[in-house]
């Protein structure tokens, strides 16, 4: 028996890749049921038939919810009965949110308030909110949201009940949908040169199954208000653009650098300065509590004795920086890309 047996699980937005993650890891467990809850009818019906083809034994525990984070009366309907919660629903892409901010905030913002708001009054147990580390120090539009669904999560903690609230923060996950490593498979099998923003650009890099893994890290470990982050080594995107190379018979004197897009760091931070001072270091993963106190602050006069954490910020260019052999064997080792190498034949090398 874990955790999860008999429990009703909720992913909004469960139709994109961490969703179908999540589902590749509980469908065959004793979990009672895992709601879907999107806007898209065609991904959902896509993968209703998907998980009928594969999983014919565990797909009647997939339950699908039209609705949208945008609107607290959707996100009601669809709670009534849930254990848990993993939210996921959110507009990722740095340019698209840099042209359409306020989209940023009616998915990121409001759409967070929403499904926190309708998961206090259902006294659900648990909500995991996904979270990014272009939320650290933001710079865009996305980020910036990001961190305002964060502010949103913490305090909502401080009033939630029964219902315990974390954050996990994460950095780039390889082969998730819309990321590059997919754009540039293609691009190679079109004869065409592998397009690249900026060489010395670092990036912190997880596989969806890390992505799953620091989740349920949260879920297990993590005290209402916290934000969760795991010790995800970097490359730079030169390297990991050759790593793709090497794998898919690209050519690397062809890489194209194009600058850099709306938006973007050359770095990103997944603990600030700031956040460092009070982490707690948890072997491979770092534990940010909440800051639990009142607006009475005539009562403080100091932080108490907790020491920080040595590092003064946990960025993608002080962290583990992966060699082209490392971020080529990190890159092979996914599912996605060993589906990818048998399609055209190629074996990793």
């Amino acid at each position: 028996m874990s955790i999860f047996a008999d429990k009703t699980l909720m992913i909004t937005g469960g139709t994109g890749s961490f969703g179908n993650a999540v589902l590749k890891r509980f469908l065959n467990t004793d979990i009672k049921e895992i709601r879907i809850f999107s806007r898209d009818e065609k991904k959902q019906d896509d993968m209703r038939h998907d998980y009928q083809a594969r999983y014919p034994e565990y797909a009647y525990k997939i339950k699908f919810y039209i609705g949208d984070v945008r609107s607290l009366e959707s996100c009601r309907s669809a709670m009534l009965g849930v254990d848990y919660i993993f939210h996921a629903a959110a507009l990722k892409q740095v340019p698209s949110c840099e042209f359409f901010p306020m989209e940023a905030v009616r998915t990121n913002v409001n759409g967070t308030d929403n499904v926190l708001t309708a998961a206090i009054e259902a006294g659900v147990e648990c909500v995991i909110c996904l979270s990014t580390d272009k939320a650290a120090y933001p710079i865009n539009a996305m980020g910036i949201s990001k961190a305002i669904e964060e502010k949103i999560a913490v305090a909502k903690s401080r009033f939630s009940g029964k219902t315990r609230i974390c954050c996990t923060r994460y950095g780039n996950v390889m082969c998730s949908r819309g990321s590059v490593i997919p754009l540039w498979i293609e691009q190679i099998r079109n004869g065409n040169a592998i397009t690249l923003t900026e060489p010395k650009m670092t990036r912190f890099i997880m596989s969806l199954d890390e992505a799953v893994d620091l989740v349920l890290f949260a879920f297990a470990n993590g005290e209402n208000g916290d934000i969760l982050v795991q010790k995800a080594p970097a490359c730079t995107i030169q390297i990991q653009a050759e790593a793709v190379c090497e794998l898919f018979g690209g050519n690397k004197e062809d890489i194209k650098v194009i600058g850099i897009r709306h938006g973007e760091k050359m770095y990103e931070t997944l603990l600030t300065n700031e956040e460092c001072a009070k982490a707690y270091d948890m072997g491979n993963f770092y534990r940010v509590p909440a800051d639990n106190r009142t607006l009475n602050y005539d009562k403080y006069f100091s932080e108490g004795d907790h020491a920080r954490v040595s590092l003064t910020e946990f960025n993608s260019d002080n962290t583990q920086r992966l060699t082209l052999e490392e971020t080529k064997a990190k890159i092979a080792s996914l599912e996605y890309i060993q589906n990818e190498l048998s399609r055209t034949g190629n074996i990793t090398k």
